[in-house]
């Protein structure tokens, strides 16, 4: 589980988060809405120390990763897996090369243990035996789920997914929110993804924040969106299906 208390932060003494306190449980597709510029994307920063919010608390399982030291704070890192936007793949690097980056960063594995476990990961995402193709060689889905095997290549307990459908045909966005919620269920993690895309969150969220102004002006069970009652909230679905 992942717990915000109170997370503010500002720059240039603007207000970008506003006071954000939610938790995100262990085992859930965890979803986080709201329009662009209302602080989504720093309060991810924040949760995964790209960013210092200004003051508040951040932690992983009563670890408080707001004020832990370096080799502590390695260790949560370890722990955290991301699929960025645009998979942020290098085009240099083999397949496998890529999902075996991280291991080469953090673990004293042999080679022959970074590729059993690089079999492995591309397994989990339907991908076997395209190690030795390089990412302009494969499609825009196949490297989303390459993408996605290098973010649990370190065995995670934790996967951050910035707007994972972003520039993909409808058909290959469901297989990829369906491989991201079997990872979840499979491994036990906690899957937080930053989107846009409200047929992901109907299809696979388990729970949603919604954040408007740098606040979390909602939060709660997907099945509840419809009939919150927040007229914000409301107005954001509305838009985005007509988007």
């Amino acid at each position: 589980m992942i717990e915000l208390k109170d997370v503010r932060k500002s720059f240039d003494g603007e207000k970008v988060l506003n006071g954000i306190s939610t938790k995100f449980e262990t085992g859930k597709v965890n979803l986080v809405i709201g329009s662009s510029g209302h602080g989504k994307s720093v309060m991810m920063k924040c949760m995964v120390g790209l960013l210092s919010p200004t003051s508040g608390n951040v932690y992983y399982d009563d670890r408080d990763f707001t004020n832990l030291d370096y080799s502590e704070l390695r260790a949560v890192r370890r722990e955290i897996g991301m699929l960025f936007q645009g998979t942020a793949l290098f085009d240099s690097l083999t397949v496998e090369e890529n999902v075996e980056f991280t291991l080469k960063m953090f673990t004293k594995m042999t080679k022959a243990e970074r590729r059993d476990r690089v079999n492995f990961c591309l397994e989990q995402v339907d991908m076997p035996g395209i190690n030795d193709k390089y990412p302009a060689e494969i499609s825009g889905g196949m490297q989303k789920r390459v993408g996605i095997a290098r973010a649990i290549a370190l065995d995670i307990k934790y996967l951050f997914c910035d707007e994972p459908n972003s520039g993909l045909d409808p058909v290959t966005s469901r297989l990829i929110d369906e491989l991201l919620q079997q990872i979840t269920e499979d491994f036990n993690i906690t899957t937080i993804i930053n989107t846009h895309d409200m047929k992901t969150v109907f299809d696979i969220g388990d729970d949603v924040i919604f954040i408007y102004k740098g606040t979390n002006e909602w939060n709660g069970k997907v099945k509840d969106i419809k009939t919150s009652g927040n007229e914000m909230l409301t107005n954001f679905i509305e838009a985005s299906f007509f988007d």
